[in-house]
């Protein structure tokens, strides 16, 4: 795997012990476009893992298209995690970046288990947002400072709504 993420499809395939077939429809499939393929090649278009991984940030975020938005991002999460959220912000965990969507309705960038959608103000990030192929918005952490709203989900989408 190369510090931006990709791979062959070729080792993919024998590490996971499918055929090309199986894994162009699980690419084709895939509810959120996480995967991109380039030629011989295929990678997570983001969500990448830090463990065990020759990833970087810095290789991730110059494959991806630098954006400067103005609009309020979001960020969906639980309630569980909320206080800590609101104290800290938010960091990527055992990822390498934050995922954000660009609006309110948008089914890129989200959980699929939300409770309560946050409202970030790209302003007051100070640092760049970068846009994966398949439009998640990615940055490396979110401070507390930015965070600008907090809504519960379902007051937005109705209780049934999942996210996707």
């Amino acid at each position: 795997m190369t510090p931006d993420g990709w791979a062959l499809i070729e080792d993919v395939c024998k590490l996971l012990r499918m055929d090309r077939t199986a894994l162009a429809t699980a690419v084709e499939h895939n509810d959120k476009a996480r995967l991109q393929v380039d030629g011989a090649r295929i990678r997570a278009c983001q969500g990448h893992s830090n463990a065990g991984m020759p990833v970087t940030r810095e290789a991730l975020e110059n494959s991806w298209r630098r954006v400067h938005p103005v609009e309020e991002l979001w960020h969906g999460t639980n309630l569980t995690v909320l206080d800590a959220i609101l104290r800290e912000g938010l960091h990527p965990g055992r990822r390498t970046h934050v995922h954000l969507a660009p609006a309110r309705n948008s089914h890129v960038g989200r959980r699929s288990r939300v409770d309560v959608l946050l409202g970030i103000d790209p302003a007051r990030l100070g640092q760049p947002v970068f846009e994966a192929p398949n439009g998640v918005l990615l940055v490396r952490t979110v401070p507390a400072a930015a965070i600008s709203e907090v809504l519960k989900a379902d007051a937005v989408h109705g209780p049934d709504w999942s996210g996707r």
